[in-house]
C-alpha cells in the first residue's frame, strides 16, 4: 500500500475529473458504496474457486462476531446496493463508481494491495447493442485522456449451458496431459476448469493452443448475438481481436467478456476489463437482471500517463513579499486573486528576496508580484514575468487599488 503523495494527486484529480465528466455525457450517475461488506456477499457474487476469494480478501471478525472483508471489487457492492435500495424497480440502472480497493496480492506496476478503481455497470440492459455501448465509454474515454496503443481483446463465454458443455470438452483433453500441467493447473482442473485458460505459465499456454476453444460450444443463439457485437463495433470503429482464452478472473461473467491493454505495460497489460454478467443480480437476491459492466485500474493509467503534462496545478502568480505591513497586504491581493479564479502560490517564508525568486522560477509561474516595504510606501505592486513566452514587458508597475487591473493583467492567456 502505498501514499499518494501532493506530485502526484493532481495528475489524479485531473482524471477523475475527465471520468466524472465523460461518464456524465453518457448518461451514467455516479454511487458510492461502502469499502467493508459482509464477507459472504464476495463469496456468493466472485465465487468462492476464485483466487480473489480464496487467496487475496482482508477479511476479519468485527465485534459483532461478524465476517467482514475489505472489497476486493467494485461490482458485488454495487449490485448488493442497487438491491437493497431498490433501484432496479426504478427502470434500467447505468452507474459508475471509483474509489479503492483491497487485494492481498504480489505488488506489480500499476497494482498494489490497495488499488485504485473507476467502474461502470449497466443493469436491465440485455442486447448486444448495450454491450458495444459498455466497451465504447471505456475506449472513448482511454482515448480521449490520451492513450495510446491500445487493444480491444474481445470473447464470448456464452450462457452457463455452453459453458458446461465447454468444461467437459476441456477436461477431458486436459486429462490426456496432466503431466504437462503446473500445480495451479491440477488444483484448478478439479475447482474451475476453465481458470486454467489464464494460466501465465508459457508451457500450459503452449498445450491450450492444441486445446478445444469455446468458440466450439457456445449456442447457435449465442454465436449470433456474438457476430451481432463484433458487427456494431465495425461500425463504430472500434478495432478489435477475438481472444478465446480470455475468461476474465471472476466466476459471474458470461456471454461478452473484453479486456483493453496497452503496450506500454509489459506482461500486465491490461487497463480495462469487464463483461456480461446476467446472473449474478439474482444470485445476490435480486430479481432476473441482464447486466454488464467495466474496471479501470487507476494506477496503471497513471503509469501510462506519467509522460504526458497535466500541470494545472503550476500557479498562475507566485507572491513575491517581504516586511510586516508587506506581508499583510500579500495576503489580502492573493485572496483577491484566488477569488477570480487565478491560482497563486503566496510565499510564507519570510526569507530573502532572491530566495524568493529562486522559489517562484522553481513553480514556473507565468508571474512573480512583488510586495515589499518600498511597495507600502509608494502604494504599489510589481508584476514581474517569469515565462520566456511572454509577449508583454517583463515588469510592470500597478497601483496596489487597481485590483481590477491587476487581475486582469495576470489572468491566464494563450501562449
Amino acid at each position: 500500500m502505498v501514499d499518494i503523495l501532493p506530485s502526484e494527486t493532481e495528475r489524479w484529480q485531473r482524471i477523475e475529473t475527465l471520468a466524472r465528466n465523460h461518464f456524465s455525457l453518457a448518461g451514467i450517475d455516479e454511487i458510492r458504496t461502502p469499502l467493508l461488506e459482509g464477507t459472504e456477499l464476495f463469496k456468493r457474487g466472485i465465487g468462492e474457486g476464485t483466487d480473489v476469494v480464496g487467496k487475496e480478501m482482508y477479511c476479519f471478525v468485527d465485534r459483532g462476531d461478524r465476517s467482514c472483508t475489505l472489497r476486493p471489487e467494485g461490482t458485488a457492492s454495487v449490485v448488493r446496493s442497487v438491491i437493497q435500495n431498490g433501484l432496479l424497480s426504478q427502470g434500467p440502472q447505468r452507474l459508475w463508481y471509483g474509489g479503492p480497493m483491497f487485494r492481498y496480492e504480489r505488488p506489480q506496476a500499476g497494482r498494489q494491495r490497495q488499488f485504485h478503481q473507476l467502474g461502470v455497470e449497466f443493469f436491465g440492459l440485455s442486447s448486444a447493442r448495450s454491450d458495444a455501448e459498455l466497451i465504447s465509454v471505456a475506449w472513448d474515454f482511454l482515448k480521449d485522456i490520451g492513450l495510446n496503443g491500445l487493444t480491444l481483446q474481445l470473447n464470448s463465454l456464452g450462457t452457463l449451458e455452453d459453458r458446461i458443455h465447454y468444461r467437459i470438452k476441456l477436461v477431458s483433453f486436459l486429462e490426456e496431459f496432466t503431466e504437462l500441467l503446473d500445480e495451479n493447473s491440477k488444483k484448478q482442473l478439479i475447482k474451475n476448469p476453465l481458470r486454467i485458460l489464464d494460466s501465465k505459465n508459457n508451457d500450459v499456454q503452449k498445450l491450450l493452443d492444441k486445446a478445444p476453444t469455446i468458440g466450439d460450444s457456445l449456442s447457435k443463439e449465442s454465436k449470433e448475438r456474438f457476430c451481432q457485437l463484433q458487427q456494431i463495433l465495425k461500425r463504430l470503429e472500434i478495432p478489435f481481436v477475438i481472444n478465446q482464452k480470455l475468461v476474465r478472473g471472476l466466476d459471474y461473467y458470461c456471454q461478452t467478456a473484453f479486456e483493453i491493454t496497452s503496450d506500454q505495460l509489459g506482461a500486465q497489460a491490461t487497463v480495462c476489463g469487464g463483461g456480461r454478467y446476467d446472473d449474478l443480480v439474482e444470485q445476490l437476491g435480486g430479481p432476473p437482471t441482464p447486466s454488464i459492466g467495466f474496471a479501470i485500474g487507476m494506477e496503471r493509467l497513471i503509469i501510462l500517463l506519467s509522460e504526458k503534462t497535466f500541470d494545472s496545478n503550476i500557479p498562475n502568480v507566485y507572491l513575491v513579499n517581504k516586511g510586516k505591513e508587506a506581508e499583510l497586504e500579500a495576503l489580502f491581493l492573493a485572496r483577491n486573486l484566488r477569488a477570480a479564479n487565478i491560482k497563486v502560490e503566496l510565499d510564507n517564508s519570510g526569507s530573502s528576496f532572491g530566495k524568493q525568486f529562486k522559489r517562484a522560477n522553481k513553480s514556473k509561474a507565468s508571474w512573480a508580484i512583488v510586495i515589499g516595504d518600498e511597495e507600502i510606501i509608494n502604494g504599489e505592486i510589481k508584476i514581474k514575468s517569469l515565462d520566456k513566452l511572454s509577449n508583454k514587458k517583463d515588469e510592470l508597475v500597478f497601483n496596489m487599488s487597481d485590483m481590477q487591473n491587476i487581475i486582469q493583467f495576470v489572468k491566464p492567456f494563450d501562449h
